[in-house]
């Protein structure tokens, strides 16, 4: 499968191309420190901690196909693990509220419940 094309890195001055992201690899991991820090809700920092880290590893390892992709007949690689029913919502971590998916199946679901900007499509 073909990749898209590297773009220059978004962060002020860098020159380096970025391949998936909208930053180089050194400039991604500086803006993601910069979103947990300041931007993102403290409480969710706590939800997201080693133990979900250790959940989620096992989850991947389990199911190593994006489960959406996977219903239209696609074989696309999990790359994140989604909760069903947000946690900020009531939901938890076991295995039945959890799904697989690829980065763009993610995006979507997520950007059509609204949970990332705080609004509600439900």
């Amino acid at each position: 499968m073909p990749y898209k094309p590297k773009r220059p890195c978004a962060y002020p001055g860098c020159g380096r191309l970025a391949e998936r992201e909208q930053y180089c690899a050194e400039h991604q991991k500086a803006m993601d420190k910069h979103y947990n820090q300041y931007e993102r809700d403290p409480a969710s920092n706590k939800r997201y901690g080693r133990a979900w880290k250790r959940i989620r590893d096992r989850y991947i390892k389990s199911h190593p196909i994006c489960e959406e992709c996977d219903k239209q007949g696609k074989l696309t690689p999990a790359e994140e693990v989604h909760h069903i029913l947000p946690l900020s919502k009531g939901g938890g971590n076991e295995k039945s509220n959890l799904m697989a998916l690829c980065k763009s199946c993610h995006s979507r679901i997520t950007a059509e419940s609204g949970d990332r900007w705080g609004r509600s499509n439900l």
